[in-house]
């Protein structure tokens, strides 16, 4: 299932044939379509919940007064009228975050930005500048704090500028993307309670003399991967093999290969760099990559068959 942002659509994809959804949730998302800046339809994901019950699809939504969590049981190709899972998350034109990941605890990881107020992201009382981490269930108790959050609130970590993706490697590490002011976007390895700092550093730019990457000094934590200057880059959605983090690159316009090896993390490599914006990529059942452009946001430079979803072999390793 793919989202378009601007349209409030949710389309299925299968075996190149592309089908938009409806029933009652498709049109109460198309109903919230906004074209005004970063906001929109955004993340999606999707709970399988067994024992014949339908899945439930979760969406993070820009409204006219907040961005919120929704939550949809999807028949066939017909969604079931929303229900709000988390509400009240900051909104502004730019900064919304939206990506939403089922974890493998179980739990949904919600990122938000700090909505073009950057003094939000080292508020721990706001939901903006975060990742959150909440009950998805499909039940009533969707949307409360998931157990052994370290506040006892829907806040995992803080102190982030905007997020726009995460995902886990095979032992439960958990890294995000994030895009930077203007000078540095940033990879990070989250740990649950963790300030990362925004706005009082960006990357490594104001840190104490001697900080390295992946450090944390004075309860900052810092990033294992930066790029520099945020025009190289712009990181959005990621994805986690045994290989590597791949990291979808925007204004970079490339998909990076971000290698893990036994001393750490290494420094970023170019990968794909012929397919203009690049918005997403995830891992898919059979272990390719699929990339998603964004060429037509009004960032890029459209061409012929944008945007596009594109198949992508990696080797094993």
């Amino acid at each position: 299932l793919v989202t378009e942002r601007e349209r409030g659509r949710i389309l299925r994809i299968a075996d190149g044939a592309v089908a938009a959804l409806t029933g009652p949730g498709a049109d109460a998302l198309a109903a919230f379509a906004r074209n005004r800046g970063e906001g929109g339809l955004l993340g999606i994901a999707v709970l399988d919940r067994g024992s014949g019950q339908p899945p439930a699809v979760y969406v993070y939504q820009t409204r006219d007064t907040d961005n919120a969590v929704l939550r949809m049981d999807l028949g066939g190709d017909e969604l079931s009228a929303p229900v709000e899972v988390l509400t009240g998350i900051p909104k502004a034109a730019n900064h919304n975050g939206g990506r939403l990941k089922l974890g493998p605890d179980g739990h949904l990881y919600v990122t938000t930005g700090d909505a073009s107020s950057p003094d939000l992201a080292q508020d721990p009382a706001s939901l903006a500048g975060k990742i959150l981490r909440i009950v998805a269930d499909g039940t009533a108790a969707d949307g409360s704090p998931a157990p052994g959050n370290p506040f006892g609130t829907v806040v995992y970590s803080w102190g982030h500028r905007n997020v726009q993706g995460i995902a886990w490697t095979d032992d439960g590490r958990l890294y995000a993307s994030e895009f930077g002011q203007g000078d540095v976007d940033e990879l990070n390895l989250i740990v649950a309670g963790a300030n990362y700092g925004w706005p009082l550093v960006e990357g490594l730019n104001r840190a104490p003399a001697g900080t390295g990457l992946g450090d944390t000094v004075d309860g900052l934590t810092y990033p294992v991967v930066e790029w520099r200057p945020t025009s190289s880059a712009s990181p959005s959605g990621i994805a986690a093999t045994p290989a590597g983090v791949f990291v979808a690159g925007l204004r970079g316009q490339t998909l990076f290969w971000v290698p893990l090896t036994a001393s750490g993390v290494g420094s970023p490599v170019p990968l794909v760099t012929d397919l203009g914006r690049v918005r997403d990529v995830i891992v898919g059942p059979d272990g390719a990559l699929y990339v998603a452009t964004s060429n037509t946001d009004g960032r890029g430079t459209p061409r012929a068959g944008d945007d596009r979803i594109v198949r992508i072999e990696i080797a094993a390793s």
